[in-house]
């Protein structure tokens, strides 16, 4: 197997960061919020975009100018195809009113395996469908480490995260 990208590892390690629902707000993720300069003032709002921010500058990788906007990834790093997809990889979907974005670490033939933020208003691992992925981007410099990893299908498909 080959080794995980730094960038990876370090979003694993946040699994399980959640909202605060009501007036108090996550302090990591307002710490996200305030450490990339972002106009977002709670943990309340869309912070897919602002987690993989994080995780990337975390990993001392550039990132988008308008990082906290998911479709802004879209155009990020280097494209990959989806032959080629690794662990790590940043995958942008399209969902309605906007976008989502996280981190692939797997696929079933039908969805992506997403880790990723302000899923289910959390960090953590779901299954997306393939049909909406509008890109696939990788950090440009940086080598493609692994390749494909094929997991099953078990849980439901996200249809909106929030």
């Amino acid at each position: 197997m080959a080794p995980e990208p730094r960038w990876l590892t370090i979003a694993r390690g946040h699994i399980g960061v959640r909202e605060i629902p009501g007036p108090r707000h996550s302090p990591t993720i307002m710490g996200w919020l305030r450490r990339l300069g972002s106009w977002i003032k709670d943990d309340e709002a869309a912070w897919c975009g602002t987690f993989v921010a994080a995780v990337m500058q975390e990993a001392g990788l550039p990132v988008p100018k308008y990082h906290m906007r998911a479709r802004a990834w879209a155009d990020w790093g280097a494209n990959l195809r989806e032959s080629v997809v690794a662990p790590g990889a940043v995958l942008v979907f399209a969902r309605e009113g906007g976008g989502h974005v996280g981190f692939y670490v797997g696929e079933d033939p039908a969805a992506y395996h997403v880790l990723g933020g302000n899923q289910g208003n959390a960090v953590s691992i779901v299954r997306i469908s393939k049909a909406r992925c509008i890109a696939i981007r990788w950090p440009r410099g940086e080598p493609v480490l692994g390749r494909p990893v094929l997991l099953a299908a078990s849980g439901e498909t996200s249809k909106n995260e929030a």
